[in-house]
């Protein structure tokens, strides 16, 4: 229902509506409590979004005036070609006009979202479905299971418009996707039956914990969400990934060699390096590392190997990689992850039983998945803080990765790799600092070549 909000991707995109739902139908919100009148909590939440929306349209409107201009970046002229820089910009463009309009679209359904009722809406329906059915609507799991089953039919289909445009309009005419619209309806179809396999026992155990969690309550989450994760980073690339991407051993060769003979001299412990078939979907391209204690595997792109002809390139870029790992920027980042999860816990703990707020957004009763919905709502200003200043560790990370790299003796690769990466990708050449700053988890190429260089010449 809801579209890109943190904590709510579960519940999906856009909503569910009834051309028989009149007003007397939508649940009250002006909630009277004891003496006075109860917070507002639905129109706080309202009025955030309609903020963010506008604060984050005008750097959109930065953005895209900086993706306008006709030149390229000082520091890139001589390195990027003019003929990319141009594909580039045309391709950047495009992106930005799509978000203009997808943001609108989500600002307007998430706002009616709430103003109308229609979740506590969606709530009943989900239970009158559950009765008619013959099963226990009283059943709060059964319940919850089938208004999620509900949202997410929904939102799959909702979604779906703007999915195909991004994928066979936007990115095939800047000549990325690869993938057919087989494929495509293929893969939402294993994502589909994925959640329908993974979904319902976590959505269960959550329920059951909160019902009898007690005093300890913050805790038995975490304790929960943290074993799950470790499952989930245990199981994915072997179990899930392998669904939607062919893995194979990277063959016997300089490059092999060469990534084996750097990770030794780290002490990493790679136990796999793998191929990924990545260009059948699209010609982007990555790298990746993954794995705990002494079972680590790195995983190349093929579109990578492609378009970095030059073996030390790609060599550079898995020493940036292998940077993270040496500096415990994954540990400290999970680590931080685990300790927000924590207190968002503890915080949902304080208003799990507030009738004010489910009456707020139009709930007569207290579901334990609608009250973690609503509770996530109520921090937006929090999680766009944290988000902000996560991007900002992020951006440092990236900037010690870049030099440990070259420390390592892959300052001209690393720099060259770069380059080849920002000009096969399309990415944007020019950006507005603002923008970078508050979207960017990663430092625009001009800033990185720039740290690159500048170390060098204090080295010189």
């Amino acid at each position: 229902m809801l579209r890109n909000r943190p904590g709510l991707s579960f519940i999906g995109n856009y909503f569910w509506t009834d051309q028989n739902l009149t007003l007397s139908d939508r649940p009250y919100r002006s909630v009277i409590s004891g003496t006075g009148m109860a917070f507002p909590y639905m129109e706080a939440v309202v009025g955030f979004m309609i903020l963010m929306y506008i604060f984050e349209t005008y750097l959109d409107v930065r953005q895209h005036a900086a993706l306008k201009l006709p030149t390229l970046p000082k520091t890139l002229e001589g390195v990027i070609s003019q003929e990319k820089f141009e594909k580039s910009r045309a391709y950047s463009i495009d992106k930005s006009n799509f978000h203009f309009i997808s943001q609108f679209v989500t600002i307007v359904m998430d706002s009616a979202i709430l103003l109308y009722g229609v979740l506590p809406w969606f709530w009943k329906k989900s239970g009158n479905i559950l009765e008619s059915t013959g099963l226990d609507a009283e059943n709060e799991i059964y319940h919850t299971l089938a208004f999620l089953a509900g949202v997410m039919i929904w939102s799959q289909i909702t979604d779906l418009p703007f999915s195909l445009y991004s994928t066979f309009v936007i990115e095939e005419r800047h000549g990325f996707n690869k993938q057919t619209i087989w494929l495509f309806f293929r893969d939402m179809i294993k994502g589909l039956i994925l959640a329908i396999v993974i979904g319902p026992p976590i959505v269960s155990a959550i329920i059951l914990i909160v019902q009898k969690g007690g005093p300890y309550l913050a805790i038995y989450l975490w304790g929960f969400m943290f074993v799950l994760s470790i499952i989930m980073m245990t199981i994915y690339p072997v179990l899930i990934a392998p669904l939607f991407n062919k893995f194979t051993p990277l063959p016997d060769g300089e490059l092999r060699t060469k990534i084996e003979t750097l990770a030794s001299s780290l002490n990493f412990p790679l136990k796999k390096l793998f191929v990924v078939d990545g260009s059948t979907r699209s010609s982007h391209s990555n790298a990746y590392m993954y794995g705990f204690f002494k079972n680590k595997r790195i995983v190349l792109y093929d579109t990578l190997i492609q378009q970095c002809k030059n073996v030390e390139e790609v060599v550079a870029v898995i020493a940036h990689e292998l940077g993270h790992w040496k500096l415990n920027h994954t540990m400290y980042s999970f680590i931080a992850v685990q300790v927000l999860t924590l207190f968002q816990f503890g915080g949902y703990t304080l208003v799990k039983n507030s009738k004010d707020l489910f009456m707020s957004f139009g709930f007569d009763t207290q579901p334990v998945l609608i009250g973690l919905i609503l509770f996530q709502h109520t921090i937006i200003p929090i999680q766009h803080l944290v988000s902000f200043g996560l991007n900002l560790v992020s951006r440092a990370f990236e900037f010690q990765a870049d030099a440990f790299a070259k420390n390592l003796g892959y300052s001209k690769p690393l720099r060259d790799g770069l380059v080849k990466l920002q000009e096969e990708n399309l990415s944007a050449m020019n950006t507005d600092p603002w923008y970078s700053v508050y979207h960017y988890s990663h430092p625009p190429l001009v800033e990185r070549l720039a740290a690159i260089d500048g170390a060098d010449k204090k080295a010189d």
